[in-house]
């Protein structure tokens, strides 16, 4: 390309991307996203990858203060025509680039109705070596592209009202003094407990302690509360690995990536949890995990618990805990050995790895100070499951809602309004939730202070009005019978399955039967 002016046709921009370029749409500029950076974006490579061929332009908005925007606008090669008409990105058919940045096809893509497209394992026998242009045409949709552009600019104005109202601004004595508070007793009646020998006592308020905590580590993962990348980071590995043992560099990964992409069967991380949950049929085909890079195999062991989850779901999310260890911990030592280190590099990789280091040494000990292995294995199993309600708040929030792939042309508000939902509480008692069982309002602006959600909700639900979208919403009570029923329906369909290849292999058995006493005779 001659020059950054230079308009750049569909054609031209979906031949870049099969000679391995990332081209993404922001406005009426097409950015091309060097290797470099691509490894080193803060929210993890997959966030720009899933966006690859698309208009981008709510979503860049919605995650980047205004200093970035500024520098994202260097990556501009040229401009394009709008309204942009999306192309599929790569990854989302199963195509990767590899280190030597050759394209390598991770896994199959298998369209089935409409716009969607799923991933499974790839054939043993397949031989492509490329993508290819069909590779990058979505079907056709059902969506209105002129609905989702008029969405999309109401969006682009209730964002700069949100920004007019003050809301990105933290309230750090009105909104974090009394979480500090709530902190400081958490943790002092927990040390008072423990000191009295009053251990079950101590292990229930150190729980909680690490539920309210997650909220404010959640929102320094979004670079919410300094607004500052590097302070709120380091502020994250102090709570979350120092004082939690978990890793933040591992959350933002997945975290990103679920925002992005929220209930896609095959890319949000959040929503894959077999072989213990299934929230939609479609996992029974074993599908690919793009974000965890293996085949989520619905196997014996899933088949049976799948069919007992509705029973099963409160135990599993009770002891979720454990499934964070077991996320963070090979995260880590992935980072260990990658040369394509994320932002903050080598500093927050070695602060993460002290952090989880210290982390057990304090809460080994901890254990050790019970007097017996019964002890210490009883307070070890009631911390954790007093820290669960927040595991419970996050997937009320998503379990019920939509698990379709609509495309690449719905807009940025369009995803999130279908595949979110509020949960509705007195006010007095939303510190129990952190301030996200507003969850839709944060989902349109990620990186708003918590604090600010009530009032931004207030904008966003006067928006889906005019707009006639659908702002959804739940009390606690009926939102758990949603997600339980939706968990019994999924577990109903297993079972059909079962009862049905039950009875052919007995039809079959009962011919093979008949055919050998025939010959007998």
């Amino acid at each position: 390309m001659t020059s950054r002016e230079e308009l750049v046709s569909r054609e031209a921009v979906a031949a870049g991307i099969l000679q391995g370029f990332h081209y993404v749409v922001y406005n009426d500029t097409l950015l091309r996203i060097p290797p470099k950076w691509l490894d080193q974006h803060p929210g993890g490579a997959l966030s720009i990858l899933h966006f690859v061929g698309r208009d981008a332009t709510d979503e860049i908005d919605s995650y980047h203060p205004d200093h970035v925007l500024d520098l994202v606008r260097r990556y501009k090669v040229g401009k394009v025509e709008l309204p942009w008409r999306p192309l599929v990105p790569p990854v989302m058919s199963g195509w990767v680039r590899t280190s030597s940045n050759a394209w390598m096809n991770e896994a199959e893509a298998v369209r089935t109705k409409g716009t969607e497209i799923l991933l499974v394992t790839r054939r043993q026998d397949a031989d492509d070596d490329a993508p290819t242009r069909d590779t990058l045409e979505p079907a056709p949709s059902t969506l209105s592209a002129e609905d989702q552009a008029r969405h999309s600019a109401a969006y682009k104005v209730l964002h700069k009202r949100v920004r007019d109202a003050g809301l990105y601004d933290t309230r750090y004595i009105t909104g974090y003094g009394p979480e500090v508070v709530r902190y400081a007793l958490l943790a002092s009646l927990s040390a008072y407990t423990y000191a009295h020998g009053w251990f079950i006592a101590s292990a229930v308020c150190l729980g909680l302690f690490w539920q309210q905590l997650t909220f404010t580590a959640h929102d320094l993962g979004h670079v919410s509360v300094t607004h500052d990348w590097t302070l709120d980071r380091l502020l994250g590995i102090l709570i979350a690995d120092f004082i939690g043992g978990l890793s933040i560099g591992w959350w933002v990964s997945n975290h990103n990536v679920h925002h992005l992409v929220p209930n896609h069967p095959t890319h949000d991380p959040d929503i894959e949890h077999l072989p213990f949950l299934a929230i939609s049929p479609v996992f029974f085909d074993s599908l690919w995990s793009s974000y965890y890079k293996r085949t989520l195999h619905f196997d014996r062991f899933a088949h049976f618990f799948v069919q007992l989850q509705h029973r099963l779901f409160y135990i599993v999310l009770l002891l979720a805990r454990f499934n964070l260890y077991a996320n963070s911990y090979p995260f880590i030592v992935r980072w260990t050995f990658d040369t394509r280190r994320t932002r903050g590099g080598r500093w927050a990789w070695a602060l993460e790895v002290v952090g989880i280091a210290f982390f057990w040494t304090w809460f080994s000990r901890v254990l050790a100070g019970t007097g017996s292995w019964r002890g210490a294995l009883l307070y070890l199993i009631m911390s954790h499951v007093a820290a669960a309600p927040v595991h419970i708040q996050i997937v009320l929030s998503h379990f019920s809602m939509s698990t379709a792939d609509l495309g690449p042309g719905e807009s940025f508000v369009d995803r999130q309004m279908r595949t979110t939902t509020d949960v509705i509480c007195p006010d007095n008692i939303g510190f129990i939730h952190g301030g996200l069982q507003l969850q839709v309002t944060h989902h349109l602006f990620p990186r708003l202070p918590r604090h600010n959600l009530k009032a931004a909700s207030l904008l966003v639900k006067e928006f889906a009005k005019e707009q006639g979208l659908v702002y959804a919403e739940f009390g606690w009570i009926s939102g758990n019978q949603d997600v339980l029923s939706v968990l019994k329906n999924v577990a109903d369909q297993v079972k059909l399955i079962g009862t049905v290849a039950s009875a052919e292999a007995k039809e079959a058995v009962d011919k093979k039967l008949g055919l050998h006493e025939e010959k007998n005779a």
